[in-house]
């Protein structure tokens, strides 16, 4: 596929303020016409048999009335003038795999800063979760964000309060890579309270949207652009989300699209990690870190550290000092012939084994038994002489 020529390019910038994100009607369509061709049947005259079927006469009405309206060299001019473009099927900036969603893949991208997208999104991860999170959860998503810029990931999301805007600020203070996918024009800050990140984003990362300048948010479209994050990047992390999510829209749209699925737990009391807990109870990993993360949707050799508890001082004793050790009465003292039985030793091979934890501390002499220390020595320590 070549990249889009001056007139395509003016197609499908005015086919995004025709049909809504992921209509995969104006899909179907957009792959049998061409954007040009199908920008001239919906403004064309009414007239002679129909040659865009699949809707109903109501919804081409509105197709057709939207399609009158458009200008989309002004819109081109708005976003180049935020110093940003507008990116389509075929372009070198084009991310092949938004290809995965089909009739549903976006008419092209309205995109606002320096880097570029296609680039950025072969090595993406998507953090989403509950926007009215819990402490714990801006936690998280604050730390995810941080890891994984730090290990070269970019950190995708939506912008919103909550984890979204945490996992964004995250990778910002990491001096990483984000990207914000914007249920609206790439020119506004929605929500207005996070103008100021929305802003750093734009000069650090980038802002992504299928809507064209000046268009504002819906419900619907916030729930439509989560494919979008979903199909940019290699997995999606879920933190904090209720059984009722646009979080865990993303969480199975990346699913379908073979994309890994991850989610960090929370208390089981708490409703806002319900949801979380339904996902990891069917195909979603359990993470906690963004190692975890990295482990999971990296290439070979992206390995988390291995987990373990701490290692006590009785755990780096042989197999038979351990015996002798465990063969001790938990009160009181027993004689090295009872120790030696309890152990399944011969008395000289126990009797060594107690003179060497007695001087690693582990035991004490009492007139002629043993017993375990009161106060054990710390580990390393050698206690050498006396009883």
């Amino acid at each position: 596929m070549t990249a889009a020529g001056t007139e395509e390019r003016l197609a499908r910038a005015a086919l995004t303020r025709v049909f809504e994100p992921g209509d995969e009607c104006g899909g179907q369509w957009l792959r049998r016409f061409g954007a040009v061709e199908l920008l001239e049947l919906l403004t064309a005259p009414d007239t002679g048999p129909p040659r865009l079927t699949g809707a109903t006469e109501q919804r081409l009405g509105g197709y057709r009335l939207r399609a009158r309206a458009v200008a989309p060299e002004g819109d081109l001019a708005a976003i180049a003038e935020l110093g940003g473009r507008f990116v389509c099927p075929g372009d070198p900036e084009w991310p092949s795999q938004l290809d995965d969603l089909g009739a549903a893949r976006p008419i092209g991208l309205w995109v606002r800063g320096r880097s570029d997208l296609r680039i950025w999104s072969l090595r993406s991860v998507a953090v989403v979760g509950a926007r009215a999170c819990t402490p714990y959860g801006a936690h998280m998503a604050a730390g995810l964000g941080t890891g994984l810029a730090e290990r070269g990931w970019v950190v995708t999301s939506g912008a919103a309060f909550g984890v979204d805007g945490a996992a964004h600020r995250g990778a910002l203070a990491a001096g990483g890579a984000t990207v914000a996918v914007l249920a609206c024009g790439v020119d506004r800050a929605y929500p207005p309270g996070h103008a100021e990140l929305i802003g750093r984003i734009a000069e650090q990362g980038l802002l992504v949207a299928e809507l064209p300048p000046g268009d504002h948010p819906t419900r619907s479209r916030f729930v439509l652009r989560n494919r979008v994050i979903a199909a940019l990047t290699r997995g999606t992390v879920v933190v904090e989300a209720e059984y009722r999510s646009g979080s865990l829209v993303t969480a199975r749209c990346a699913q379908r699209l073979g994309r890994f699925t991850m989610g960090v737990p929370g208390p089981a009391t708490s409703g806002l990690s319900a949801g979380v807990h339904e996902l990891l109870r069917g195909e979603g990993v359990l993470v906690t870190d963004a190692a975890e993360v990295a482990e999971l949707v990296g290439d070979i050799g992206e390995l988390a550290p291995q987990r373990r508890g701490p290692v006590l001082a009785r755990d780096l004793l042989d197999p038979v000092s351990a015996r002798v050790l465990e063969a001790l009465p938990a009160r009181g003292s027993a004689v090295g012939k009872e120790i030696a039985r309890g152990a399944g030793a011969t008395v000289d091979e126990a009797l060594g084994r107690l003179y060497e934890l007695h001087s690693l501390g582990f035991v004490e002499r009492e007139g002629d038994g043993w017993r375990l220390a009161a106060w054990p020595t710390p580990a390393g320590a050698v206690r050498r002489g006396g009883t």
